[in-house]
């Protein structure tokens, strides 16, 4: 066979039915369902570290500091699959300084900063500014002149410095509540924003990637929190446990409730594109949405965790419980993204046809470099753990 037409063929071995030429491969790779999938567990983690701030839920405030630093260490990632996807990566920062008022790619990057820089970062340096100061005064060697670089010159320790530290920390969580909202609903919006796709094309798409943002993220603060405790052999606090499960299991009622009722919707308004969405649904997503992303992701912790409402058993298996759950939910979470982002890709414009993703090993688009940017917040969170480690805060 011709060389110029070999890729060709095999491509084509990919589709079924009637498609355009431009959808016989897919456009959006792994990289980009991780995109959704980090910066919603950013901002679900953060919510969490709201409760208790802000809401003042006692039970939760041993997760209060890793929270945050979990949102920290992922936001600091969360763009990376997006540059490892551009052809020219080192481009990456032009967005920034061309701003489109029209283009929603553009207008995140801002978002994404304001985040960052504006809520996250000194919301950290406010709840530890008394510590670095006193740990630049208790610790030798170079790691004394890192704590008081840290205290950026606010030596003070005085009552009225610490009122000021935490009246100024409250009112960044305060802040930080809508713009946790705004960050990951505004990536909702890109994905509910494209007219062309039905899949996509929905106002319930912003709410519904909040809420699974905040399941996701609630899931990811239990599994760290437990992680921490049994690397560092400490006893898992059961109040502090039953309290995120609980939690969890209401948001993800609303978070299921929202599914089914933009699904329902769908159903009930069979426009001209729900003969071939009932057949991705019931054929190519099958094992990734029914499977993954409702049964374990969804209806397996729903069933546990409304069960631990009403009746509590040991606490050596609601631990078990706990941790297989948190791993479940942010299982079913990434499904849900990689349903909705590749899911979105499967099917023709044409509404007659299908293609086939199959995902690389290697690569710049593979499962190593999915992987890679998957295994990386968990590095700069044991780092900032290190750095930064809540148990050694001084108790102000």
């Amino acid at each position: 066979m011709d060389p110029r037409y070999e890729a060709l063929y095999e491509a084509l071995k990919n589709v079924h039915g009637y498609i355009y030429p431009n959808e016989i491969s897919l456009t959006w790779s792994i990289l980009i369902v991780e995109y959704p999938y980090i910066t919603g567990l950013v901002a679900g983690a953060f919510i969490l570290a709201s409760l208790n701030r802000v809401f003042k839920i006692k039970a939760l405030e041993p997760t209060y500091i890793i929270s945050l630093l979990t949102a920290f260490a992922f936001l600091l990632v969360a763009t990376m699959p997006l540059i490892s996807h551009l052809g020219k990566p080192l481009r990456f920062w032009e967005i920034m300084i061309t701003p489109h008022s029209t283009s929603a790619m553009a207008i995140f990057g801002f978002v994404y900063l304001w985040y960052l820089m504006i809520v996250l970062l000194l919301e950290i340096w406010f709840d530890y500014r008394y510590d670095f100061v006193i740990w630049s005064r208790e610790k030798k060697g170079v790691m004394k002149y890192v704590y008081k670089i840290l205290t950026l010159g606010a030596m003070g320790t005085s009552e009225k410095d610490l009122k000021w530290d935490k009246k100024i920390g409250y009112f960044i969580t305060v802040v930080g509540i809508p713009s946790a909202f705004l960050l990951h609903g505004y990536v909702g919006f890109i994905f509910g924003s494209v007219k062309a796709n039905p899949w996509w094309s929905s106002v319930m798409m912003p709410v519904i990637f909040l809420f699974s943002a905040m399941v996701s993220g609630i899931a990811l603060v239990l599994f760290v929190y437990m992680g921490i405790n049994f690397i560092r052999k400490k006893v898992q606090n059961m109040p502090t446990l039953d309290s995120i499960g609980k939690y969890l299991f209401y948001i993800l009622i609303i978070d299921f409730t929202l599914e089914s009722l933009d699904q329902i919707h769908r159903i009930y308004e069979a426009n001209e594109s729900f003969e071939i969405i009932s057949m991705l649904v019931s054929g190519k997503l099958f094992f990734t949405l029914g499977i993954m992303q409702v049964t374990v992701g969804t209806l397996i912790p729903l069933l546990i965790l409304g069960l631990f409402q009403f009746f509590k058993p040991a606490d050596k298996i609601r631990k078990i419980a706990y941790f297989i759950i948190s791993i479940f939910v942010l299982t079913g979470v990434f499904f849900m993204r990689w349903n909705v982002v590749i899911g979105g890709q499967l099917f023709s414009k044409s509404l007659h046809g299908f293609t086939t993703y199959n995902l690389g090993f290697g690569g710049q688009e593979g499962f190593l470099m999915a992987l890679f940017w998957m295994i990386i917040p968990f590095g700069i969170l044991a780092f900032l753990l290190w750095l930064l480690p809540p148990w050694k805060k001084t108790v102000h």
